[in-house]
């Protein structure tokens, strides 16, 4: 049983005897310790009152007045956002239940660097602590940008997009291919270790330093993993069982739904679906299609009960994969929809 991702919080949150998460001061607390709320030697009196009562009473009132008394404009700004976020946090009994209503109406008002914060802490509890580290890296992929390396020999590669980065910067060389790109032409390769199957141990030691690269290509372990993790995250949210695996092509007599796992896998699978004709450098942008079966046929809308999802996800322009796991909550064909 391993503990990973400490650095996320998830240990100061509670539990209901359902199993699903609640918000504690504590939480709260930490949340308050982030370098874009902690206190600076250039911290006026208010901003540093205002900081103390916060983690006194996590919870409390924060008016109009105390908030313009805020000497910093944009240590206002950020206290304004913190309060907002709060509110979302606190507007539902479960953590889970805030999670979702994030991204229903007229969408996100909340930075996403505290919604990729929380899909991390709600992984974290999905996957437990009898979690594969293989699982545990391809979860990753669902709330940490990677960057996509398509190898001379057909091998897709994907790196967490900051460490690349970080290694660009420190002029850390390899020979992995080329994952940076700055206007059309390589400027660097990142040196990074490969996570295999036979080697996943070594993910323990550097969970959270997020330089573990994986192959994406079919028949490989990542892609079994992310099944299994995509399928907990449905039956916790929806409590349905699914089952995800990976899949060469779509049938076109089966396809009734589909669901892209990003942005630009959802508007490719639209234009297809519509009859669209799609051009060549998009359809090079698709990575991987997953086919999703619900074991609970009745769960369905009636009138396509028993057929498959189809699932994709893309790079995009850039090779960037940006996965939003929140569209299987909200775009899946339950029959509690009609």
């Amino acid at each position: 049983m391993k503990d990973f991702w400490r650095g996320s919080g998830y240990a100061l949150l509670g539990t209901t005897p359902e199993g699903h998460l609640v918000v504690t001061n504590d939480f709260l607390r930490s949340l308050l310790m982030r370098p874009e709320l902690a206190p600076v030697n250039e911290s006026g009196p208010q901003e540093l009152a205002l900081h103390e009562a916060l983690m006194a009473q996590p919870r409390m009132v924060v008016d109009a007045a105390l908030l313009d008394a805020i000497e910093d404009p944009d240590a206002r700004d950020n206290y304004a956002i913190w309060l907002r976020f709060r509110e979302r946090l606190l507007a539902h009994p479960t953590l889970e239940a805030s999670y979702a209503a994030l991204f229903r109406g007229e969408g996100v008002d909340v930075p996403p660097l505290f919604v990729h914060q929380l899909t991390q802490i709600l992984l974290r509890h999905i996957l437990g602590a009898r979690a594969t580290a293989m699982q545990a890296r391809v979860a990753e992929m669902l709330f940490r940008t990677q960057r996509i390396a398509i190898q001379d020999d057909g091998q897709v590669m994907a790196a967490d997009e900051e460490t690349v980065e970080r290694h660009a910067v420190a002029a850390n060389f390899g020979t992995l291919g080329e994952l940076l790109k700055h206007g059309g032409a390589p400027i660097r390769a990142a040196e990074l270790d490969v996570l295999h199957a036979d080697a996943q141990e070594r993910y323990w030691d550097r969970d959270e330093s997020h330089d573990l690269v994986i192959s994406l290509n079919h028949g490989q372990p990542a892609l079994d993993a992310l099944c299994r993790v995509l399928e907990r995250w449905v039956k916790h949210f929806l409590g349905t069982p699914v089952r995800i695996q990976p899949e060469k092509e779509i049938d076109e007599e089966q396809w009734v739904w589909h669901v892209g796992l990003d942005a630009v896998s959802s508007s490719v699978l639209n234009d297809l679906y519509q009859g669209h004709e799609v051009a060549a450098d998009r359809m090079a942008g698709m990575l991987c299609l997953f086919r999703l079966d619900f074991e609970e046929p009745g769960a369905m809308r009636a009138g396509i009960a028993g057929r498959p999802v189809y699932l994709a996800m893309g790079m995009d322009a850039d090779k960037r994969l940006k996965l939003k796991p929140q569209n299987l909550l909200l775009n899946l064909p339950l029959a509690r929809s009609d």
